[in-house]
């Protein structure tokens, strides 16, 4: 339907017509004449016609320029245009500890790994979807999303984009690992995915780092987790992390529940240098809270895009108001001075 983009101009309009009255009742120039009887016998011709087509003329170039003045459009409902989203990197641990079938999914199923608990939770926040317990997530199908995993060493699986249905396919085949790839990485994790993130040059960017245990890579030219934490955030870029390693166990050693503090307070401190927030995830539904938690966190207040593109019809109105204007000084210069009128 026709709508405006300024329709407060709409209220001149009836300046339009105030403005053809006065047009019709102005005083006119008169020639002065003792003996108009002469004139008697002389047909009416058009002066009057003239007179009301100037005044109704003027009223209509007004109004179509008032008009124009209001920006009519009309949308155009088969296009969408282009929605301008966040870029959001998940740097997600692929350590061997991901392995661990700790993670309750459904309360009538056995439970799943620490790392397919990830996926699916993960692939519920971009594409939405209905969970286990019954949330729904709206999805994001606006936003591009990188994919990165580490383990002794980060790897980019899938670099920023809008098909998520490619990068599910990705996310889905990975795997713990473990041999020569063995540990967990964290500070050049945090690097990659900053790398992955600096492309995206326009909207916010978001990195979520998901991890079960303590950086413990310990070679010189390994970046530390806070030093690539200021990298983060000196680009503006936030990081969620989560750590979904546990409560410590019975039977832990104090060495062992010693590391896992340490590993948890570092993504605190990560999460609180780059002004993100940390995240604690037990199980499945702790998940799905996270998730749920960045999802409203990442949701603009105000709709900042149009989904409609509009066909302008102000240029119209312009021409046909010039056209008119045009044809009146035609008329009035050439074809009304003919005599008679």
């Amino acid at each position: 339907m026709l709508s405006f983009a300024q329709p407060i101009y709409l209220w001149l309009l009836p300046f339009g017509v105030l403005f053809g009255v006065w047009w019709f009742r102005r005083a006119k120039p008169a020639l002065r004449y003792s003996q108009l009887a002469l004139l008697d016998g002389l047909p009416r011709g058009r002066a009057v016609l003239a007179e009301w087509v100037s005044a109704l003329g003027r009223a209509l170039v007004l109004g179509l320029l008032i008009l124009s003045a209001a920006g009519p459009r009309w949308p155009d409902l088969q296009t969408r245009l282009p929605v301008d989203g966040i870029a959001i990197a998940l740097v997600c641990d692929v350590s061997g500890s991901m392995a661990n079938p700790d993670f309750s999914w459904e309360t009538t199923a056995p439970p799943i790994s620490r790392l397919d608990a990830a996926k699916r939770s993960f692939l519920l926040f971009v594409d939405g979807g209905t969970a286990p317990d019954g949330t729904k997530f709206e999805g994001r199908p606006a936003d591009a999303v990188a994919l990165v995993t580490f383990a002794a060493w980060p790897q980019t699986e899938c670099p920023l984009t809008l098909n998520h249905t490619v990068l599910a396919a990705i996310f889905d085949v990975q795997k713990p690992r473990d041999g020569l790839d063995a540990g967990t990485n964290v500070g050049d994790a945090i690097a990659e995915g900053v790398l992955r993130l600096e492309g995206a040059t326009n909207g916010r960017r978001v990195m979520i780092l998901l991890s079960d245990g303590e950086h413990n890579a310990a070679k010189a030219d390994v970046l530390k987790p806070r030093q690539s934490a200021q990298l983060a955030a000196n680009l503006g870029i936030p990081i969620y992390t989560i750590d979904c390693g546990g409560e410590a166990k019975a039977g832990e050693t104090t060495d062992d529940a010693k590391q896992r503090q340490e590993g948890r307070a570092v993504l605190q401190a990560v999460a609180e240098r780059t002004g993100g927030q940390h995240f604690t995830a037990n199980g499945g539904t702790d998940l799905l809270s996270v998730y749920r938690a960045i999802d409203a966190l990442e949701r603009q207040p105000i709709v900042s895009y149009q989904y409609r593109r509009y066909r302008e019809f102000y240029p119209w109105c312009v021409a046909a108001a010039l056209g008119g204007l045009v044809i009146l000084h035609l008329l009035e210069g050439i074809v009304w001075l003919r005599l008679p009128r």
